[in-house]
This record gives structure tokens, C-alpha cells and sequence, in this order.
């Protein structure tokens, strides 16, 4: 048994327990293979051992990295380390997972401490039992590109499990959206299936009924939609829907998926990738060889909103969401789902085949229908265009492999080139962008995998690793966790020392002082942009009054014998304005209604608003809010503690901030096209009703009255985007003064006599911030004493870098 093992033990509440540890020879190296047999002979009461059980989960974490590309220095670094420690900086995830685990256990030990018999003892406990962490919140990556385009190889070779996603023969499905995540809680492979409802199924089938008996036998070689349908149900009853659909939602047909019909989730649980990807691909695909062995075989995807893929122990994956992307299509809650996910993707991938990446349609197509919606109404900070497939050649046979590697590389150049040149030119989706959000990936998951040709770095499936990677090591909530504990732990030891009585009014006055200037500089900020966006819109709407008849005369009139125009026009006002042929440009009247009143404010609204982290929303003047607790130390020695924690209740509150105008941007943005939604609605059903003779006359002429007489929806929209972002002020300002106010009156007005004392746990919480990656490691000692920190030549010794990967 060696140190570490006996500190955690310690740490965790465990010390009895220690001996049994010693006694069966429990080192650092072993700890994290422990399983329940064993835990269960080591610890043999129940309370403990969940305690205990929850801790080691933290540290489950991965494998070591591989020696291979270290530096000489650094594997000299590595032989000189203790075993515990070699073992913890070569773990990316483990040293903030153990700080972690630390910090929770000494403030659950100092909340038992703390009465709440006075308020600044309830105050306290309070802000410990609510620390606003968000330690599960997920980077998003969307990933979208046609079927056949490399997605599910592209995925697999990036996260190095080659038999995850099926690929291959098998034919991917165009409405599943498959999310591939971390499993933080077993190392099993995992997948989650969530089924679309019911009734979600049951509004189906009549469509397709509708769709098909309707449908005459000119038609229907040329109807994506026709073939859309039949391949959903043949998948799922094989050739019994052609007899009949009254008895299509037997429950003879779901057996298999007890799961659909009580409307709850399926798991699947196995040992390896290989196993999963067999027995979760009928809920994503469909086999393209149907009839050579597959008779009566069943493929559950029409019914799947979502499958949940969970890989263990991947470096990959520890903070970041992988989500391959449909396209939107018509039924309700998938499109919910849809946008939902889309809006909260930080990186967006579009992948497409090389041969044709600058041309490719469908790659574009996905752009400019969801700009809007990753853009200035979502919070995606980078555009990365993958052209997969690089290492594909015509007429390769008779070259050398020298000859082959150069001209891979030549063509990956002049690609990328032809990519960028083309995105320039979409200047609609590129407003919504900054110019070096924008990159261009030419990859290879084959040469990856067998290095024929190129090198893995010439594959760049290394520089995706790399960047996600890097959103790994950007996740800062742990970082927030443990500074909201040291400013309350600086509190409680300060107000418990004492010393300060003759300052405390002078010291709130400069408080009150510094925050009511600060509010009135945010004040400010705001009310000018409010008026910058209500000059915008003005602007929108007579843009709007002036256009919306001849844009509503190009749709309405697209086929004007009228021609399959009918069905397609029936579709939109039967999905409230929506609709997605299969194979096309999605149809969305609404947005089209909205156009000029988003063109109008999509620059305001990118510089107000900005995805990029780096920058704050109002031209960074919350960012920037301070009550200038530095200088007031300088000022007030004495008051140093109390001051530590305004500071840091400064951070989290901005912090907190920050995520709440993440999410209200996205509702004020959205706010223009719902508004047009909403006054549309009466008009859509209205014109759903109509059938028979002179539907599509009806139709027309029910949508062209009902916007005639609604005309006013644009000054309407104006009003409701407008009052989001004065609400959105008011609730800014209001959070800011009263949680501050609060704070800075609780700790040096109210009597902390009653406190304990903390000083040990005060210095532990220090050492463990300043131990953070990418926090500040050369403040004085919040107690007074220089800590032991680890200096930038240390961590070069490490052969890591401050905020790198630990």
C-alpha cells in the first residue's frame, strides 16, 4: 500500500478502513481495477462502500497515453516520477476528476459544520448546497453530409474505434440522429434508443396511406416520397402493409420492442464495439442486400428519434458530444429534436467526398438551411468542411507510391482552395460567421487506418483528434467549481478572524460606490444596442411590407398548371409551413416571410452576440464588470479574505451570466420567425382543410388572404424581439445587483463570530485551485502563506504545457 492510496482513503471519510487496504496490498497501481467482488470483500458495510464506489469512479479514467513521439526529456521525466504520479499526469481527465472529488468531499464536510441558526451561517450553507455547476455539460460537434459521404468511418477512425458505426453495405436511414458520447458510468459499450411516440407513428402511417392510395401510377417513379414511404414500412412489416393498413399498429408487429408501445427508452449493453454496432444497426439502418437471407428480418428505424452510443475509456469523448446529423425532416418531434441539437452545437462538420466537395450540392444546401440556426440563433464557434475519401485516384494503377502520395497531396491543396472560394461566395451564410471560423479538412480514414500513402499527420484525422482534444481541455466548469469553493471558504475564515469592524462601512460605501457605476456602464451598453436593433428593424419591416407579396407570388405559383405543385403545397400547410421532400431543398414559408426582418439585424446581432468565447455579448461590457476587489485589498489588508470571495462570486456570477445569455440570444433571434409562425397558424389549417376539386385554388388563394390580412405580423415581430432584449436587460441588471449586494452586505455586515474555523481546508482548496490546469498559480496564499505551486518549468519537465491536456 502505498501513500496515494491511504490520502484518498483519508480524503474520502475512509481512514478505518485503511488496515484492510494495507493488508491486501492496494497500491495506486491497482486501485481503479478493483471490481464490486473485491470492494465488497475490502469494505463490508454498505454506507461506506458507496461512498466509496462513487469517489473511484472519478478515477476510472483512461488509458495512459502512448510513449510513442515523446521527447527524450520527457520519458526521463516520466522514470523519475513517483508511480502515482506518472500514472495521474499521463491520465487526461484524472487530475481534475481527483480535485474534483477532493473539493466536493472538504465542503460536504464544511456545509455539516455550519448551523443556520444566524443568516450568514443559512447564507452560506445555501450557496454550497446550490454551487451553479454544470460538471456534465457537453461540447456539442454536429455532424452533417449526405448518405455514402464517409460520416460513420470518419467518425470511427477519429475516435479509434474502427467497428462502432456500421458502414459499409449497409444502407443508412435518413432520419435517425445517433449521438456518440463518453460512458462516465460503466466500461461497457452502450447504445440508448428513444423511439418517436405512438401517435407519432400512428399520424404516419395515415400519411402514408393517404400518400400512397392517392398516388397514380405516373407519379410514382418519380416521387422520392412514394419510395420514402414504402421503404419505412417495408422495413418494419416486411410485405404486410401491401394487405392492409387497419391493423398496423397490432402489437403483434412490436415484440421485439416492448420499449415503443409503454413509450419508454430500450438500452443495449455489451462488452466490445463489434458487439453493439451488430445489435443496435436495425435501429439506425437498413441492409441493402434485402432478400438474399434477410427474409422476415425487421428494422426498427422508422420508429427511432434517437440512438445514444456510449464508448468507455476514450480521450476523445471525456466532455464532448459527437452527433451525426439527418437531415430536418417532417415529423414533428425528430424536427424538434433536430433544431434543438443543432442550435447547441459549438462545431458544425459537413462532410462530403472529395471528388466533388466544392460542388457538392447538398453540402451547401445544409448550410444555408441551418446558418441561421448554428449562426446568429445557435452558439457554433467553427465551421469545419471535411472532404473525406483524399485518398481515392483515377487512374492510380500504373503510378508508383511516391508518385500517388504527391499527387494526393497536390489535389488536397488545390481542394481546399476550391472549398474556401466557395464558401467566400455565400456571402448569406458567411455574415453569420467570422473569417477564421471557417476550415477545410481534406481526410483519409482508410490511409489512417493502413498508412498505404500518407502519413497518419497527412490524413489529418490527427488535427480533428487534436481539436477534440482541445474542447476536452476546454471545459471549465470544474475550474468554477473549485474557485466557488475557495471564495467560500475565504469568506467563512475571514468573517470568523475577525479584525475588520472599524472598515466594514468604508468598504461596503466603495462597493455600493464601484457597483452602481458598473451597472449604470451596462445600463448604457444595452440601451444603445437595444436602439441599434430597433433602427435595424424598422428598416426590416418596410423591407418586409414592400417584398412579401412577390415572394409569396413566387412560391404560391411555382407550378402554375398547378401540375405536383398541389401535393407539395398541401404538405407545407398541413406542417405548419414546413416542409422536406426527400432529396430537396427543404420548404420553410415561414423563414421565407421572416427574411427580410433577419437580414436586416444578422450584423447587428453577430457583433452583440458573438459565438466566439473569447468575446463577451454587449461589446464585452459584462465581461468586463468588476468592483475592483484588487485595489481594495491593496487598500483594506485586513478585509482580504472577504474581498477573495466578492471575487470570485464576481467570476461565477458572469459565468452564470454568460450561459443564460448563451440560451436567451437564441430565443430573441428566433423570436422574428415564431412570431410569424404563430399569426400563420389560423391560415395553414384553414387551407388544410380544403380537398377535392380546386384544392390548390383554394389553397393559394386562403394563404395569400390570410397574409394579406395579417400584414401588421411584421411590426409585430419587430415589438417581440425587442421586448426579449429589454427583458433580457432588465433580468441582467437585476442579477447582477441583487446577488452582488447581497453578498458584499453578508460579508461585512452580518457577525461571523459563530463560524468555524477552516484555515486547513482553506490552504487544501488553494493548493488544489492552483494545481487546476489553466488557473493563475502565482497569487499569495489566501491565508497569508506562499503555497508550493507547480511552476511553468515543471510543467514543461511534464512535457505539458499550462491548459494542456493533463
Amino acid at each position: 500500500m502505498d501513500d496515494f492510496v491511504r490520502t484518498k482513503l483519508a480524503e474520502w471519510g475512509l481512514s478505518e478502513w485503511v488496515e484492510k487496504f494495507k493488508d491486501q496490498e492496494i497500491d495506486a497501481g491497482i486501485i481503479c481495477e478493483l471490481d464490486d467482488r473485491e470492494i465488497e470483500n475490502l469494505i463490508t458495510k454498505a454506507g461506506p462502500r458507496m461512498r466509496f464506489k462513487k469517489n473511484l469512479k472519478l478515477l476510472k479514467v483512461l488509458p495512459s497515453t502512448s510513449d510513442t513521439g515523446k521527447r527524450k526529456s520527457d520519458l526521463q521525466s516520466d522514470r523519475l516520477q513517483s508511480p502515482a504520479k506518472r500514472q495521474r499526469l499521463s491520465m487526461p481527465g484524472f487530475e481534475e476528476s481527483i480535485i474534483l472529488s477532493d473539493v466536493k468531499s472538504i465542503m460536504t464536510f464544511v456545509h455539516a459544520r455550519l448551523n443556520d441558526q444566524d443568516k450568514l451561517s443559512a447564507f452560506l450553507k445555501k450557496k454550497i448546497s446550490d454551487f451553479d455547476l454544470e460538471t456534465d455539460k457537453r461540447e456539442l460537434v454536429g455532424v452533417f453530409g449526405k448518405t455514402g459521404a464517409g460520416k460513420s468511418s470518419l467518425i470511427n477512425a477519429i475516435i479509434k474505434e474502427k467497428n462502432l458505426l456500421p458502414s459499409g453495405s449497409i444502407n443508412a436511414c435518413t432520419s435517425v440522429m445517433i449521438k456518440v458520447e463518453a460512458n462516465t458510468r460503466s466500461t461497457k459499450y452502450e447504445a440508448e434508443i428513444e423511439f418517436i411516440t405512438k401517435e407519432e407513428w400512428n399520424d404516419e402511417l395515415w400519411s402514408f396511406q393517404h400518400q400512397l392510395l392517392g398516388n397514380n401510377k405516373n407519379q410514382e417513379k418519380e416521387d422520392d416520397d412514394y419510395y420514402d414511404a414504402v421503404e419505412k414500412l417495408t422495413a418494419l412489416y416486411g410485405e404486410d402493409w401491401k394487405r392492409s393498413f387497419e391493423n398496423l399498429m397490432e402489437n403483434k408487429y412490436f415484440k421485439e420492442i416492448p420499449e415503443f408501445l409503454q413509450s419508454r427508452r430500450k438500452i443495449l449493453t455489451c462488452e466490445s464495439a463489434n458487439e453493439l454496432s451488430a445489435q443496435f444497426v436495425k435501429y439506425t439502418r437498413s441492409d441493402s442486400k434485402q432478400g438474399e437471407g434477410n427474409e422476415g428480418k425487421k428494422w426498427f428505424w422508422p420508429l427511432v428519434k434517437c440512438v445514444t452510443v456510449r464508448v468507455p475509456n476514450n480521450p476523445f469523448l471525456q466532455h464532448v458530444t459527437l452527433v451525426d446529423l439527418p437531415g430536418n425532416g417532417n415529423c414533428k418531434s425528430r424536427s424538434e429534436m433536430w433544431r434543438q441539437i443543432v442550435g447547441d452545437c459549438s462545431t458544425v462538420w459537413i462532410v462530403a467526398e472529395i471528388t466533388r466537395a466544392a460542388s457538392e450540392k447538398e453540402a451547401w444546401e445544409i448550410l444555408k438551411s441551418a446558418h441561421g440556426l448554428i449562426g446568429n440563433g445557435g452558439e457554433c464557434q467553427q465551421i469545419h468542411f471535411i472532404c473525406t475519401k483524399s485518398d481515392l485516384l483515377d487512374d492510380s494503377d500504373d503510378l508508383s507510391s511516391a508518385d500517388i502520395h504527391d499527387r494526393i497531396v497536390k489535389r488536397n491543396i488545390q481542394v481546399k482552395d476550391g472549398v474556401k472560394k466557395a464558401f467566400n461566395k455565400r456571402t448569406k451564410i458567411k455574415k453569420h460567421f467570422t473569417d477564421d471560423s471557417f476550415k477545410v479538412f481534406t481526410v483519409s480514414s482508410r490511409e489512417f487506418l493502413k498508412g498505404k500513402h500518407l502519413s497518419p499527420k497527412e490524413t489529418e484525422i490527427t488535427k480533428l483528434q487534436r481539436f477534440l482534444q482541445e474542447l476536452n481541455d476546454c471545459h471549465s466548469e470544474i475550474v468554477n467549481y473549485v474557485s466557488g469553493a475557495y471564495g467560500i471558504l475565504a469568506l467563512i475564515q475571514g468573517a470568523n478572524s475577525g479584525g475588520v469592524d472599524d472598515k466594514k462601512g468604508e468598504v461596503c460605501s466603495e462597493l455600493e460606490r464601484h457597483m452602481i457605476l458598473q451597472l449604470a456602464n451596462i445600463n448604457k451598453e444595452m440601451e444603445e444596442t437595444i436602439t441599434a436593433f430597433e433602427k435595424c428593424l424598422n428598416d426590416g419591416v418596410e423591407k418586409s411590407k414592400c417584398s412579401y407579396g412577390e415572394k409569396l407570388k413566387n412560391f404560391l405559383y411555382h407550378g402554375k398548371k398547378g401540375g405536383g405543385f398541389h401535393k407539395v403545397l398541401k404538405c407545407v400547410v398541413e406542417n405548419g409551413g414546413i416542409y422536406k421532400p426527400k432529396n430537396k431543398t427543404l420548404i420553410n414559408l415561414n423563414m421565407m416571410l421572416a427574411s427580410c426582418l433577419t437580414d436586416s439585424i444578422d450584423e447587428e446581432f453577430r457583433k452583440t452576440f458573438p459565438n466566439d468565447s473569447e468575446c463577451g455579448a454587449f461589446n464585452g461590457v459584462i465581461k468586463t464588470f468588476s468592483l475592483n476587489t484588487d485595489s481594495l485589498i491593496e487598500k483594506y489588508k485586513n478585509t482580504e479574505l472577504q474581498l477573495r470571495f466578492l471575487k470570485t462570486e464576481e467570476e461565477k456570477i458572469k459565468a452564470k451570466l454568460n450561459r443564460m445569455i448563451r440560451e436567451q440570444k437564441k430565443k430573441v433571434y428566433s423570436s422574428l420567425t415564431e412570431t410569424i409562425v404563430n399569426i400563420m397558424e389560423e391560415g395553414y389549417k384553414k387551407a388544410a382543410e380544403f380537398s377535392g376539386k380546386d384544392t390548390l385554388y383554394n389553397m393559394r388563394e386562403t394563404i395569400k388572404n390570410h397574409v394579406h390580412s395579417k400584414k401588421d405580423m411584421f411590426e409585430q415581430a419587430k415589438n417581440t424581439m425587442l421586448e426579449k432584449l429589454r427583458s433580457l436587460r432588465r433580468d441582467i441588471l437585476e442579477i447582477l445587483e441583487t446577488t452582488m449586494k447581497e453578498s458584499f452586505e453578508l460579508s461585512f455586515k452580518t457577525d461571523g463570530s459563530s463560524l468555524p474555523d477552516v484555515s486547513t481546508e482553506l490552504d487544501m482548496v488553494k493548493k488544489r485551485y492552483d494545481e487546476l490546469p489553466g488557473t493563475p498559480d502565482d497569487e499569495v496564499s489566501l491565508t497569508g502563506v506562499a503555497d508550493q505551486v507547480v511552476t511553468a518549468e515543471a510543467w514543461t519537465q511534464t512535457g505539458l504545457t499550462r491548459g494542456s491536456a493533463v
